[in-house]
């Protein structure tokens, strides 16, 4: 999901609406609590290898536009190997993301072809896949049950792209919190196999919209995991549509 971040943290308030009565009606709530016209945050990333080596990194991620119709840019800004690094991802209500990184100390950017979606994003446990928004029209949903998680109830529901759509993963279960249309957890599946589960948490409301704070990434193969930290964070500020382009984010490095 992100948003990522995405697509990554779905942002989200308010009860529960009486028509919320399958898969799909759900999602599309918890994304229409989403809405805003733009997205500012600063984020501290600590990757856990599976020896338990901490590393941290931080990046600042803008976005503008509907969800699954957007543009976020999202920049490293520490450590100073991979400062100035950023990513621009294109999303589309029809197809998968366009997305772009650019290298400063390279003066060079590099499209990241559909196959490479599945990698790694700068050594932490997001794929770039994880970090494009899902439209819902590109996915089919099926409401499993009604379920608790960490004492909170949820609905469970199933994920399965559609064939236009392209991914890494055959389906993903969610759990979508009854409150408030946040999201508590992700599990990404390859066919029969638990490939990253991802976890929200310190959920806090920001200008009217619940937002979770705090992003855990588990990458079951690797058994390593990232948590993403949120700072500083701001709804619908002003900003422009030129600054989510290449010229814009070379310019910027």
């Amino acid at each position: 999901m992100s948003r990522f971040i995405l697509a990554l943290v779905l942002a989200v308030s308010g009860g529960m609406p009486a028509f919320a009565q399958d898969g799909k009606q759900i999602v599309e709530e918890a994304q229409r609590r989403a809405r805003s016209g733009s997205q500012r945050y600063e984020g501290t990333l600590q990757v856990i290898d599976a020896k338990t080596k901490v590393t941290e990194k931080r990046w600042v991620f803008d976005r503008i536009g509907s969800h699954g119709n957007s543009k976020a840019v999202l920049r490293f800004t520490a450590p100073a190997e991979v400062k100035g690094m950023a990513l621009l991802i294109v999303n589309h209500p029809d197809r998968s993301s366009d997305q772009w990184m650019w290298t400063p100390s390279l003066a060079r950017e590099r499209r990241i072809a559909m196959q490479d979606r599945s990698t790694r994003f700068f050594g932490t446990d997001f794929s770039f896949e994880d970090l494009e928004e899902r439209d819902t029209n590109q996915f089919d949903y099926k409401l499993l049950a009604e379920e608790s998680f960490v004492g909170t109830p949820c609905w469970k529901i199933e994920s399965r792209p559609k064939s236009t759509k392209s991914s890494q993963y055959t389906h993903s279960i969610l759990w979508i919190r009854k409150d408030n249309y946040v999201l508590a957890q992700i599990e990404n599946f390859r066919n029969a196999g638990l490939i990253r589960r991802i976890k929200y948490s310190d959920i806090r409301s920001v200008q009217g919209f619940w937002t979770a704070h705090t992003t855990e990434v588990e990458d079951l193969k690797r058994n390593s995991r990232t948590v993403l930290k949120l700072e500083k964070l701001q709804y619908n500020l002003p900003m422009k549509d030129e600054d989510f382009t290449l010229q814009a984010i070379r310019r910027e490095g």
